[in-house]
């Protein structure tokens, strides 16, 4: 499985906040790149074996560049200290995408709860909201002012967007938040305490929330490790997932490429179609009606509730 790669350049490098940089991307060869939905991300393949996701920021009508903005993880895997010491303007790095698992669904209204970084996939939603003339609100959650990305949109929608900083307000009132969200759709980025504290009030509440996490959601990856076989649909080859090895090694050991990404069930690079049998999914990204449909499921991560699974390769 395979997606189109861009050679973008950085035409620019910026400041933005405490630990934030924004990052302008254009195609070496100057011609437009790909239509985007708000909610959508892109791989920068940074190294030959760094490759990180990141959040689109930007207007999708602006087709000549990309925008993205990446915190400074100081606990991370590498990313972004290298999107932070090492990228610099001018240079040039493949990116693949955008995709899209974190749409904005139609809705009369929708209340947007943020947390540091977590703004950055909902920007792009405000505007769409705006446009739609939808009744929305954003609480926007961080550290500290100086910490917060795009801390201006309570100048521009002073009525609509409340910025929270925990040294000055603490922490959010997620629970008034969503007493006061009505009929809204909730959308939520940020942190996973964050999210795990919004899904748990909404549950309270039996109502849906929209996510997207940076990383696992905890024990996502637990449970047994039996072996089971995964059949090719396009060439009936058969291919033995041994216990205790994911899907997508057991692939490549067969000679078998999906391209991936995070190896966490949490980016969508690897998600593979599922023609027959039931997997079991341990992603981060499915919501529990995608994974209940079983027709598709993320190979980096999620094993097999069958004997066999038949997948889409």
């Amino acid at each position: 499985m395979s997606e189109p790669a861009l050679d973008l350049v950085v035409e620019k490098k910026e400041t933005i906040a405490d630990g934030v940089a924004l990052l302008t991307l254009r195609r070496t060869d100057g011609a437009d790149l790909p239509d985007w939905e708000p909610g959508a991300h892109v791989d920068l393949v940074l190294t030959g074996d760094l490759t990180r996701q990141y959040s689109l920021c930007g207007d999708p009508a602006e087709r000549a560049l990309w925008r993205i903005a990446v915190l400074r993880d100081p606990g991370g895997r590498g990313g972004s200290a290298h999107v932070h010491d090492v990228l610099a303007e001018g240079d040039t790095l493949v990116v693949r995408g955008p995709r899209n698992h974190f749409p904005l669904v139609p809705a009369p209204g929708y209340v947007f709860v943020a947390g540091g970084i977590g703004i950055t996939p909902l920007l792009p939603m405000l505007a769409a909201a705006d446009a739609a003339g939808a009744d929305w609100r954003l609480v926007y959650g961080g550290r500290s002012r100086s910490s917060m990305a795009f801390g201006d949109l309570a100048e521009h929608h002073p009525d609509r967007a409340e910025l929270r900083p925990q040294d000055e307000t603490g922490l959010l009132d997620l629970a008034g938040i969503l007493d006061a969200a009505g009929g809204r759709a909730v959308y939520c980025c940020g942190p996973e305490a964050l999210i795990e504290a919004v899904e748990q009030e909404c549950a309270r509440r039996d109502r849906t929330v929209h996510v997207e996490r940076f990383a696992q959601k905890p024990a996502a990856t637990d449970g047994p490790q039996d072996a089971f076989e995964i059949e090719l649909a396009g060439s009936g080859a058969v291919v033995a997932v041994p216990a205790g090895r994911s899907v997508i090694d057991a692939l490549d050991d067969a000679g078998v490429t999906v391209l991936s990404s995070c190896r966490e069930g949490t980016c969508g690079t690897c998600e593979t179609g599922v023609l027959d049998g039931v997997p079991d999914h341990r992603d981060s990204l499915l919501t529990p009606e995608e994974q209940a449909a079983n027709d598709t499921m993320m190979v980096c991560v999620s094993r097999s509730r069958s004997p066999r699974l038949v997948l889409d390769l």
